[in-house]
């Protein structure tokens, strides 16, 4: 039951910076500047430093969030201060040294033919953003792939004008006119020509790489339903942004790992319902007849429905119950643009408590087999939920917090959204279960030209 995602990295008391306007209670957090240090080894001479994304101002002072990168390979975050008149370089190589001391390099991945993907990039009225993200997708190294944009429930014309203007024939575009992202994916999936299906969103940037990462296990694993990847901030400019990456944000750290239905495991006593420690919807692939076979996401899920959020947990569950493995690789990274305001994070606070429970509630719906071992596991899974919700004093936090850890400011007001999310989440779900009734599978409607959509 553990939908609240935490963020890997070394903790560290960023400075005060004055109070938004929108959070007059919020604690005070300065603007951390986003960069990338690739090493040769773990105590190997820096190859370079800079702006972790491609334009960025050079960096010369003041407090980082770093990604370590061992000869290009993500291995950890660290999180620290650069002193006036040193090195930038030198001075987070040396943070991240004494992190990774000991540590062995990563290991290569293994040889293989890479199966032909599918990218689906769901959209509503963002171009700008979207075009920020397909620059990013089209610049892959995968041999083999295709771009589909589905262009939600649209209210003008600007997302299809951008895909046939600047695009053409690299990008195909396709319209859902039924809002709700679940429902957008599911159109993807039926116009999808891959073996594997890869989703991600058009607030991301994907590294060059993260593409072949994520549809390599495919190739490794005939029994593999599921891969997802490694999510990291662009930006942590305001305290929205920080405390969402604290508390919110969607890494689930470094360390390469695979889930068995048929051998659970012992650190996650809630599983397979620890949906959140699997990964998140903007980085995450599917081998194409397994996710079809399940019936694709469930549209009274995900974001543009009233349950707010949850989709991407109800596949992973369903992936696992269906007795595919699902496997974690942190090679496949995108930059993820958090919201700014405060008043995004509140409602995002709210959205992943009704996420969460509007999951299990679909899971229940539609798979009832699960709730013998759900109602076992539902007293632990309400005490962690209390845990991960609960409201944390700001005065010496670490910000952002470990991984895992609830060592971070997370003020009362979003204590309570995300609670009182919770508790709406199922009604929710019921509702957006009403709106979509009747709806079709995408891939059991007729087949049209997809530039018709």
């Amino acid at each position: 039951m553990d939908s609240t995602p935490r963020r890997s990295g070394t903790s560290h008391q960023a400075g005060s910076a004055p109070q938004p306007a929108d959070a007059p209670n919020g604690p005070r957090l300065a603007e951390l500047k986003v960069t990338e240090l690739d090493l040769e080894g773990p105590d190997g001479a820096v190859l370079s430093f800079g702006p972790a994304l491609p334009g960025g101002p050079p960096v010369r002072g003041g407090d980082v969030y770093t990604l370590v990168r061992l000869r290009g390979r993500p291995v950890a975050t660290v999180v620290c201060r650069i002193p006036p008149g040193k090195d930038p370089a030198d001075s987070v190589a040396a943070t991240a040294r004494a992190k990774l001391a000991g540590r062995e390099p990563p290991a290569p991945p293994p040889p293989g033919d890479l199966p032909r993907t599918s990218v689906v990039v769901a959209t509503r009225e963002r171009a700008d953003q979207l075009a920020r993200a397909l620059d990013s997708l089209l610049v892959q190294d995968h041999p083999d792939f295709e771009v589909v944009v589905v262009d939600n429930a649209p209210a003008t014309s600007a997302t299809q004008d951008l895909v046939e203007r600047k695009y053409g024939e690299c990008v195909r575009y396709v319209r859902e006119s039924v809002p709700g992202l679940a429902i957008a994916h599911n159109r993807g999936i039926a116009v999808a020509d891959g073996s594997v299906i890869a989703f991600t969103d058009d607030d991301v940037i994907a590294d060059p790489h993260w593409l072949t990462a994520l549809s390599a296990p495919f190739a490794a694993d005939p029994g593999l339903g599921c891969a997802t990847g490694l999510i990291l901030p662009a930006r942590l400019r305001t305290p929205a942004q920080i405390l969402l990456e604290s508390h919110g944000g969607f890494a689930k750290g470094f360390e390469p790992r695979e889930y068995d239905p048929a051998r659970p495991p012992a650190d996650q006593p809630l599983f397979p319902f620890t949906a959140g420690s699997f990964g998140s919807g903007a980085n995450m692939a599917f081998r194409a007849d397994a996710l079809r076979a399940l019936g694709g996401f469930d549209p009274a899920t995900g974001t543009g429905t009233p349950a707010r959020g949850g989709d991407d947990l109800y596949a992973f569950v369903s992936v696992l119950a269906a007795g595919h493995r699902l496997r974690y690789t942190p090679d496949a990274l995108v930059w993820h643009h958090h919201r700014e305001t405060w008043q995004d994070l509140e409602n995002q606070a709210y959205g992943y408590g009704a996420g969460l429970t509007a999951c299990l509630t679909a899971l229940l719906v539609r798979r009832p087999s699960l709730l013998p071992s759900l109602l076992r596991r539902l007293p632990r899974g309400l005490a962690h939920a209390r845990t991960i919700t609960a409201h944390r004093e700001a005065a010496g936090a670490a910000v952002p917090g470990e991984h895992g850890a609830q060592d971070y400011p997370w003020p009362r007001r979003l204590s309570r959204l995300e609670r009182r999310g919770m508790l709406a989440g199922p009604f929710g779900y019921a509702k957006a279960r009403r709106r979509v009734r009747g709806v079709p599978l995408p891939w059991d409607r007729p087949r049209r030209s997809w530039r018709a959509g």
